[in-house]
């Protein structure tokens, strides 16, 4: 098994581009995406400022603003490095889990302000049906992503044994 070292940096360089490239056209943003291809592409999965800042070739002041919004849709972690004022970027084996649950919390806000549309519409016009559809449709998507990272947990354990 190789190590980093002896990696084809022009192609680890293609690969997080082009995956970045992927989470871009998902929707997000440009330089967390990048951050995140970089980290994932990492074999401990963490990475300094300078680090990033250097196999990306973009400032601190970038790495720091896409760290902020990857820890804010916990996909990545901060760690401090023992003995040292330096912080350390990690991605989660589980980040997938993370986000997607983070998305669930937003979708429970939705249902809330649907149920209000519902209410303040009338449930027997037109626009209250349609909103009641709506929250059906996300009532729907809720429970399904519940019971599929339920499946999720038993399909990694089986797979990966645990953590990664």
């Amino acid at each position: 098994m190789r190590d980093e070292a002896e990696r084809d940096q022009e192609a680890v360089s293609k690969f997080v581009e082009n995956f970045a490239a992927q989470l871009v056209e998902a929707g997000m943003q440009r330089m967390p995406a990048r951050v995140f291809a970089a980290l994932l592409s990492s074999d401990d999965g963490a990475m300094t400022s300078g680090e990033l800042g250097s196999q990306l070739r973009i400032s601190p002041a970038a790495v720091s603003g896409a760290v902020r919004y990857l820890a804010q849709q916990h996909m990545v972690a901060r760690e401090r490095e023992p003995g040292s004022r330096r912080e350390r970027y990690r991605v989660q084996g589980d980040q997938w889990y993370e986000a997607l649950t983070n998305r669930e919390a937003l979708i429970k806000r939705w249902e809330g302000a649907l149920r209000e549309g519902v209410s303040s519409l009338g449930a027997d016009t037109p626009a209250g049906r349609r909103m009641a559809e709506t929250l059906a449709f996300f009532e729907f998507v809720d429970g399904e992503i519940v019971a599929m990272m339920e499946r999720w947990r038993v399909h990694r354990e089986t797979r990966f044994g645990g953590a990664t």
